[in-house]
C-alpha cells in the first residue's frame, strides 16, 4: 500500500474552543473523506508534538455521528483567558494550527494529485 503525507486542511476542518487553560478542538472530515482513515493516524502522540505538549495533556474521543474528533490540550493557554499574556488567549488559532498537521494518509483514487512521500 503507497502512503502519501497530507495536511489536516485537506482532509478536515477545525473549530477551537477553550475552557480554563485548556484548548478544545473539533476536527470535523469534508464529505468523502474517511473518517475511519482520519481516525486511526490521528493519534495522542502525534498530536503533543505538534503542539509540543506531553501526551497525558492530550484526549481524542471520535464522535462518528458527526465525523468528527474531539481533542484536547489540557496545559496549554497559558493560565486561560483571564491571565494569559498572550495574544490569543482563548486559543483560537489553535484550530489552524492542528489544520497545518502533516499525517500519513492511504492512497486513493479520489486523490491523484497528492504526492507520494
Amino acid at each position: 500500500m503507497t502512503v502519501v503525507t497530507r495536511r489536516l486542511w485537506d482532509i478536515a476542518h477545525a473549530r477551537a474552543g477553550d475552557k480554563g487553560d485548556s484548548s478544545i478542538l473539533l476536527l470535523r472530515t469534508y464529505p468523502g473523506e474517511d473518517f475511519g482513515t482520519l481516525v486511526a493516524v490521528l493519534t495522542v502522540a502525534r498530536v503533543a508534538e505538534h503542539f509540543q505538549v506531553p501526551a497525558d495533556a492530550v484526549s481524542i474521543t471520535p464522535v462518528p455521528r458527526l465525523s468528527a474528533l474531539t481533542l484536547v490540550v489540557r496545559g496549554g493557554l497559558a493560565g486561560g483567558v483571564t491571565r494569559s499574556p498572550r495574544v490569543d488567549p482563548h486559543g483560537k488559532t489553535l484550530s489552524g494550527h492542528l489544520l497545518d498537521l502533516r499525517v500519513p494518509w492511504p492512497v486513493s483514487d479520489r486523490h491523484p494529485d497528492v504526492e507520494a512521500s
